[in-house]
Parts: C-alpha cells; sequence; structure tokens
C-alpha cells in the first residue's frame, strides 16, 4: 500500500463525506493506497501542505488559479462543488437588503489586500457591488456565528452549507447573498495536487483522483449512513441534524444527478479567469500563458465532455423554475426573484447548448422538432433550419423507425412515461450513425404539449469497436474464417438441431500435408498466403450451409449438417482434396501441398463434441500415415489403438526409471574389405507386459511428449561408456571404432537452443568427438537455412562426423547437402531391397554414389540382405554397408565376438 496525505482546508465535517467513504468503503485500499486525512482550520493551509511536502493532495477553493499563474505548481485533479458554497451573511438591519450598508462596518471575511482572503468569491462581490475593502473594518475570520448574533460584526463570510443552519436555530434574522447574483460563478472544494506528484505518480494521482470520486457518488447516495459515520468516527463538533442539513445543501451545489463528480469545464475556468481579470487581479489573456498550461488535469485526452450522462430529467425552464425558487428562499430576497429566475434560466439555457449530449425538445404527435441543442444538430449532420422543418423519423434509418413509433405511441397513451433504445441516424451523406436514445415525456408551458425530451449518445465509435473485438474474438485474423471459438458454438447449434431433427452431422478434421516445408523454405509471409488461398478452396469445397473454421496453423475444420445422405461426405471430402491439389502460386515460386482429413459423424461415432473432436483427430492421422492426400472415417478401432498409443506413452514415463531400455549395436562394414569400421547404436525398450518394443512403435510418443531429449542423453550416455570400454579392450579394429547415433529432430532443436551441448556431454564423458557420427533424418534438414548449416559446421570442426540418414525418402537438396557439410549418405533400406540389374532403384543409386563422390561424401547403404545386393553396391562403388547380410542388430557381448574375432564379415 502506498502512503499519501490529504490535507482538508478546513475541519472534519459533511463539506469531506466523499473521502471519508473513499476510506470506510475501501475505494482507496482498492487502488493501492493508504491514505491518511489532516484536518484544516486553525491557519493551516492545504496549498502550502502540498507544495512542501507535507501532503500530497489538498482541497481547495477556486484561488489556485492565482497560485497557478504566480508561478506555484499546482494542478487542479477534479471539482467536488460545481458551485461555490461561499456567500455573505449580513445583519438584518430594516429596509431593503443592501451590502453598501457594510460600509464602514466591522465584517469578517478575511483581511484587505490578502491573497486568498481578498481574492475570494466574497470579498470579489462586495467590490463588484461597490463596496471597497478599504471601506470595512476587518476583523480575523473566527468562523463562529455568535459573533454576529453578538453584535461584534455586522456581515461574514460564511459557506451556505454550515452557518445558516445554527443562524435558523437561534431565530437570527439575516440576508443571505450569493456571488452567483453578481455573475462571480467559481468552483469550490477543489481535489488538487503538485506538479511534482504528477510528474513522479502519475498512476497514484489517476488512482487518487477515481477513487476519491467514487467515495463521493457513494456519499452523496447514503447521506444518512455517512452522517452517522462522521459524527462517530471523525467530529462531534456538529451534530448529527446539522450533518444531514449540509448534505441536503450540498446536493444543490455538487448536483451529482446532473454532472458526475469531479467534472470541471474550461470554459468555467475561463470564467474564473475573466472574473479575477475585470477585479484587476489577473492580466486579461491569463489562460493563453505558458503558466496555465497543465493547470487542469486531463486523466483521459478529450474526456471533459463525458459528464452528462443522466436525463437531464423535465425541460430546462422546470429546472430553472425550480432553481430559482430555492435560491429566492435561501436569500429570502422577493424583490430579486425575477432576476434570480432569469439568471438560473440563462445557467440552465447554457446547459443546454453547452452540454456534451445530443437533447432536442419534439412534438409528440407530429415528430417535429420545437428546440435543438448544438450536439444534437452535430450528430445528426444537419443545420437548425433544415431540423426544424424535418421530423424524427425522416433523420432516422426506416428499419428502425417502426420499433420507435411504438414505443412513442405508449408515450402518447401514458402507458410508460419514457424509454431508452438504440437507434440509427441516417445524415445526407448517406453515413450511419449509431446513437443510445433516452426519451422522456414532459409538460412545458413554453409549448404546451404532449412532447417529449429525446436526449441522443454518439456509439457509432464504440459499436466499431464492439463489432471489431466480436470478429477478432470469433474470427481468424488471418483467414476470416470462424476460429477455435466460433467453430465450438456453431458445432453446438448444429449437434442441438441434429438431436431435435434426428439427423447426422459430419465434422471433418483437415491437416496440411507438407505444409511446414514451405513455411520453412519460403517464409512465413507466403505462407501466410498459401493459408488464405487453402481456407477459400475449402471453402468453395463445401455447401453454403457448412461452417469451415481454422483451428490454428495448418488445422481447418468442416461442419457438415442436415446430412440426407453419407454420399454428402465423400463427395465434399473429395472436392476439398482435390481442390487443394493444384499448384499454390507464392510470388516467384510455385508450391504443392496436400490434404490429410479425418472424419467423424455424430451421432454415430459420439455423442459430445469432445469426443467427436477427438475421434475426427485420429481419423485425420491414420489418413497421414496411409500416405496423405485421403480421407478416412472414424472405426472403434482407431479408439482401440488411440488408447494402446495413450497406455504406452505413459509406460513410456517410467521406462527409463526402471531401466528398461537398452542399446543394441549394429556393425557397419567397408564394403571393400569387409571389415567393421563402424557401429550404429540402436534403442530397444523390454516392456515388461508387451517384451520388446522397436522405436518405430514408440519413438513418435517420445517426440511428441518431449521425453525423447532425456531418453536421447540416457543413449548418449550409455553409448559413449560402452565405446569407451571398447577402445580400451586392446581388440583388433576397435582402437578407431566410430559410433553412430541418431538424433531426433527435438534435439537438434535443443542443440540450437543451447550450442555446444553436445560437444560438452562428449568432453565430460571423455569421448573424443573424433569417434562419433550424428545421424540426423532429412526433415531436421529441411527449411533450416543458415542457422543449421553454421551449427554444423561447429560440430565438424571439433571432429564430429554427419550422417543424413534414409536419404533419397525424403527431399533434401544437393545445395543443402553442400551448406551443412555432410559426410555421409545413408541410402535408405526400401530402395536397397529393390536392388536388382536394370531396375530403377540400381539408376537411383549410382547416381546417389556418384553426387556424393563428386562432393566429397561417403556413402552408406542400409538394409543389405543379400549377397546380390552387396556386389551390385561393390560394383557402384559404395562405401560402406550394413545390414542382416552381414549381422543384425546385436546385444554388447555378441557385438564383443564379433570385435575379436574381427574378420572381414563376407558371407
Amino acid at each position: 500500500m502506498e502512503r499519501v496525505a490529504l490535507q482538508l482546508n478546513f475541519t472534519h465535517q459533511f463539506q469531506f463525506a466523499g473521502y471519508y467513504a473513499a476510506i470506510e468503503q475501501g475505494y482507496y485500499r482498492e487502488a493501492g493506497l493508504d491514505v491518511t486525512l489532516l484536518e484544516g482550520g486553525a491557519g493551516r493551509s492545504a496549498e502550502a501542505a502540498v507544495l512542501d511536502g507535507r501532503a500530497e493532495y489538498g482541497v481547495g477553493n477556486s484561488t489556485l488559479l492565482l497560485s497557478r499563474l504566480a508561478g506555484k505548481p499546482v494542478v487542479v485533479l477534479g471539482v467536488v462543488f460545481q458551485h461555490s458554497p461561499s456567500v455573505l451573511l449580513m445583519r438584518q438591519q430594516g429596509g431593503a437588503p443592501d451590502v453598501r450598508k457594510l460600509a464602514g462596518a466591522a465584517v469578517m471575511i478575511g483581511m484587505p489586500g490578502g491573497q486568498p482572503a481578498g481574492a475570494d468569491e466574497v470579498s470579489l462581490f462586495l467590490q463588484k457591488m461597490g463596496v471597497a475593502p478599504g471601506q470595512m473594518q476587518h476583523l480575523p475570520p473566527s468562523y463562529r456565528v455568535e459573533d454576529m448574533i453578538n453584535g461584534k460584526v455586522e456581515a461574514i463570510a460564511a459557506y451556505s452549507t454550515n452557518e445558516p443552519d445554527y443562524l435558523d436555530r437561534a431565530g437570527f434574522s439575516y440576508y443571505q447573498f450569493t456571488p452567483r447574483s453578481a455573475g462571480i460563478d467559481f468552483y469550490g472544494d477543489n481535489l488538487f495536487t503538485s506538479e511534482q506528484e504528477l510528474r513522479r505518480h502519475p498512476e497514484r494521482a489517476k488512482a487518487f483522483r477515481a477513487a476519491s470520486m467514487r467515495g463521493w457518488q457513494y456519499a452523496m447516495a447514503h447521506r444518512e449512513q455517512m452522517a452517522q459515520l462522521i459524527h462517530a468516527s471523525y467530529s462531534q463538533r456538529h451534530d448529527r441534524a446539522h450533518l444531514l442539513y449540509e448534505a441536503q445543501q450540498m446536493e444543490l451545489l455538487l448536483q451529482p444527478v446532473l454532472v458526475e463528480p469531479g467534472y470541471m469545464n474550461p470554459q468555467r475556468w475561463q470564467h474564473i479567469a475573466d472574473t479575477y481579470a475585470a477585479m484587476g487581479l489577473l492580466p486579461a489573456d491569463a489562460t493563453a500563458s505558458s503558466a496555465y498550461k497543465g493547470f487542469l488535469y486531463r486523466p483521459v485526452p478529450g474526456a471533459d465532455l463525458g459528464w452528462l450522462y443522466l436525463s437531464l430529467g423535465v425541460a430546462g425552464s422546470l429546472l430553472a423554475v425550480a432553481a430559482a425558487f430555492h435560491f429566492s428562499n435561501l436569500a429570502r430576497e422577493r424583490r430579486r426573484t425575477e432576476d434570480t429566475i432569469r439568471q438560473g434560466e440563462l445557467r440552465f439555457r447554457t446547459m443546454f447548448e453547452e452540454a456534451p449530449m445530443g437533447i432536442a425538445l419534439i412534438d409528440t404527435v407530429s415528430g417535429q422538432f420545437l428546440d435543438i441543442n448544438p450536439r444534437y444538430l452535430a450528430i445528426a449532420g444537419r443545420s437548425l433550419e433544415h431540423m426544424k422543418q424535418s421530423s424524427w423519423m425522416e433523420i432516422s434509418h426506416p428499419d428502425d423507425v417502426p420499433g420507435e413509433q411504438e414505443q412513442v405511441a405508449q408515450l402518447l397513451a401514458r402507458s410508460v412515461l419514457g424509454f431508452r433504445h438504440s437507434k440509427r441516424i441516417v445524415r445526407p451523406d448517406g453515413a450511419i450513425v449509431w446513437v443510445d436514445a433516452s426519451v422522456t415525456a414532459i409538460a412545458t408551458a413554453r409549448h404546451g404539449g404532449p412532447h417529449h425530451l429525446c436526449m441522443l449518445e454518439d456509439v457509432t465509435d464504440k459499436r466499431q469497436s464492439e463489432a471489431l473485438i466480436w470478429q477478432q474474438a470469433n474470427f481468424d485474423t488471418l483467414t476470416q474464417l470462424p476460429n477455435r471459438r466460433m467453430f465450438h458454438e456453431r458445432l453446438r447449434q448444429a449437434l442441438a438441431q441434429g438431436r431435435r431433427d434426428a439427423s447426422r452431422v459430419a465434422i471433418l478434421f483437415i491437416d496440411l500435408d507438407h505444409f511446414k516445408e514451405v513455411n520453412d523454405t519460403l517464409g512465413h509471409h507466403q505462407g501466410d498466403i498459401l493459408l488464405i488461398e487453402a481456407a477459400r478452396r475449402i471453402r468453395v469445397g463445401v455447401r453454403e450451409t457448412d461452417t469451415v473454421a481454422r483451428l490454428g496453423g495448418d488445422e481447418f475444420t468442416v461442419i457438415l449438417s442436415d446430412l440426407d445422405d453419407l454420399q454428402q461426405v465423400d463427395r465434399i471430402a473429395r472436392q476439398i482434396l482435390d481442390g487443394l491439389l493444384a499448384p499454390f502460386l507464392l510470388g516467384q515460386e510455385q508450391a504443392f501441398v496436400s490434404a490429410s482429413i479425418g472424419i467423424t459423424l455424430y451421432p454415430d461415432d459420439a455423442g459430445t463434441i469432445e469426443d467427436l473432436l477427438k475421434h475426427a483427430d485420429q481419423a485425420m492421422y491414420v489418413s497421414k500415415g496411409a500416405g496423405r492426400n485421403r480421407y478416412s472415417y472414424f472405426t472403434p478401432a482407431l479408439q482401440v489403438a488411440a488408447v494402446n498409443r495413450m497406455r504406452l506413452g505413459a509406460d513410456l514415463r517410467t521406462a527409463l526409471r526402471e531401466q528398461q531400455m537398452q542399446l543394441v549395436y549394429q556393425p557397419i562394414v567397408a564394403l571393400r574389405d569387409g571389415r567393421i569400421v563402424k557401429a550404429e547404436a540402436l534403442l530397444r525398450w523390454n516392456h515388461p507386459q508387451r517384451g520388446v518394443v522397436c522405436p518405430p512403435d514408440f519413438l513418435a510418443l517420445a517426440e511428441s511428449s518431449g521425453l525423447i531429449v532425456e531418453i536421447g542423453d540416457w543413449v548418449l550416455r550409455a553409448a559413449a561408456a560402452q565405446l569407451q570400454r571398447w577402445r580400451a579392450g586392446g581388440d583388433a579394429g576397435a582402437a578407431d571404432l566410430q559410433l553412430c547415433i541418431n538424433l531426433s529432430p527435438l534435439e537438434w532443436q535443443r542443440e540450437a537452443e543451447a550450442p555446444g551441448a553436445w560437444l560438452r556431454q562428449l568432453q565430460a564423458l571423455g569421448v573424443p568427438a573424433s569417434a562419433i557420427v550424428l545421424d540426423m533424418r532429412e526433415d531436421a534438414l529441411l527449411g533450416t537455412g543458415e542457422s543449421m548449416a553454421q551449427r554444423l559446421q561447429h560440430l565438424r570442426a571439433a571432429g564430429v562426423q554427419i550422417a543424413l540418414d534414409d536419404f533419397g525418402s525424403g527431399h533434401a537438396s544437393l545445395t543443402q547437402l553442400q551448406q551443412c557439410g555432410i559426410d555421409y549418405l545413408k541410402i535408405d533400406g526400401a530402395m536397397v531391397r529393390k536392388l536388382a540389374p536394370g531396375t530403377s532403384e540400381l539408376a537411383l543409386c549410382e547416381a546417389i554414389i556418384s553426387v556424393a563422390h563428386k562432393l566429397g561424401l561417403q556413402v552408406i547403404a542400409e538394409g543389405v540382405e543379400t549377397e546380390m545386393q552387396r556386389a551390385l553396391l561393390l560394383e557402384l562403388g559404395c562405401d560402406h554397408a550394413q545390414g542382416y547380410l552381414f549381422a543384425p542388430p546385436l546385444a554388447i557381448e555378441a557385438f564383443d565376438a564379433l570385435l575379436r574375432a574381427q574378420r572381414p564379415l563376407h558371407p
């Protein structure tokens, strides 16, 4: 909690109820503030306390403007009293009330010529009425009404919320003069701070202001509660009845129904400055000076027109009459009643004209505009003359008129007193403006009736923002397809309709084949272009009533509802596949992708969204495994396989800990002499129930779960330790034996994130880098660019050799082989097993070996099983071979025997 202090400008009473409420209701605490209230009075100046650092915030009157222009760095955060409570109370002397009778009299209104005493509203009022400060006998203010009752003084400066109550209780007769009657309409009880506080703690100042104004809203809505709180916890100087009197009078000054607490109008401050200038206290253009800049706090730029958020209630004339009646009662000046009413009308007319909300008086029967403020004209985009000749129906959107006419008819029938609604106004240029309208039936003496008051707020930007937020929350920003959230909602609706109609719903889960290769090779920008075009082609392949969504990445879904027969599903799936086969034009390049589609049906396969999506995903992976560019339906067997994979994945997490993994070694021989020159370390999992599980059955699970990195570390440690034993054993041929270790793409990625990790592990294990050949798959090489080439060159510089596994089954290019510095190409065993004289496989192998040798690479043939294959490879110039012809993967003991024998492994 940040500790701050608020210096009040007087002693505790209802005048500061908003700050008590902010403390008691926890508003400051919610804002992260621990606020201390410092009581004023007895010469304690709030302005001085804030400027010298004893308090961060203060409560002051409009003389803050004079201080600012005198060079003091004060900043007004917000206005509490829209009209100052300062009044002049004068003893009744008989005859008409006349302040000029105070000439030569003793008064308590502050010392002449002093600031702020000489610049407050009462002193300015007397000067304007022709009574100069030097004409009166000034006594220091005691703030005691007894001094006037006992005849010590003839007049006192007071607050309309305070001293009149005690004078009325004493039965004392007095005149009350308000400076507003002379056109001096100042703000009162301004919340302010210093420039230093704003500069150092802008967020704290913003939070303090907001919490304070929340407190004022609460206090004025709970007066009884606040009066009890003040009397019990803050001060017993005033009884509860007086506190409630103060609250009632403050209602007229704060105007909480009309004005948001804290609102301040720059024009009103200009009026205050003009008043000071007229009395000689400021130059005429004071507010244009640089000293004035920054005097008014702006928590939200442009927010000073957001104050009029509730209905003005009734027509301005009625409010003016009510206000005038109140002022006439307070002042007891019957002779001034008409002037007060006229001034009140002028004030409320000003409020009508300057209001940030559009306001219009409308004839309810004809719809004609009788009176319109400038803001209403601006919203409608029309002139006053045009509007006076129009009705509200003529400027409204045709689609909105019937509904509003029904509500206006209820207004005429007096079944409702008012209504709120949203509508559209059509401007002359055709532009559409969305407004929130509040309509209230009123009766006006000026115009007769029936009439209604219409207040408009332009919410076009808000509507557009809401529409944009909704769009972003429910649609994919790249393809403009429904996103995952909207897809789930559409699927929920489709299933609900399917339950009602007893119809089928199909879900197609679409994954683009080879998209990652395009993205990695051509870049993400071209990948985005491909996704946009793919989305368009998928939409073309479905019906207008179907939903196509993008779940993320290259995954799309389609909802097919209201199916007559399943042949529709087959036809749509085939149309999607065919549409995606055409080449994608990406700038100067062409890309080819296909799709793998998984299909599940409701209610045949499942009854919930979660199960349907899971089944569609399983079916999609079947299409991937079957060669891609096809679609597959979900079957119960897929679920059984998925459960088995899940259980196998769970068992895999304990395999290392329970020492279920082991390594076997398959020799790699030099074809020219048949001697063992390398060995490939191959992983086996001795599952306690399933027996020996080979890598193809669990490596995909290991990679998807991230366990492959942990398993890879174990393989390196175990293989390196065994290699050390072989090299140290003294067996013939073992001294130079190299070990081939397979690395998954995830392990290469870790090497990219932490360069040198492999070399550091080898060093820690005491294995020379030259003893290791790292096998990498082609997919780890694709789309990696210079970063992979640099990592491989770094490893090769340290002595590690690199082999590209299963060459011929993927899409690696010769350029990548050169850039990445590959040492060995391992010909895929599927190609080797088909070797025979005159076959295309023989021609491909010959081409691979020839190109490899020209690039300075050696070739290892995998899967050699027959003597014919060995002879053909030897004839083609292949360097090394491995396969069952020479030896299967062997346990350590069997491999030891081969090394000890170290004889050529010809059949």
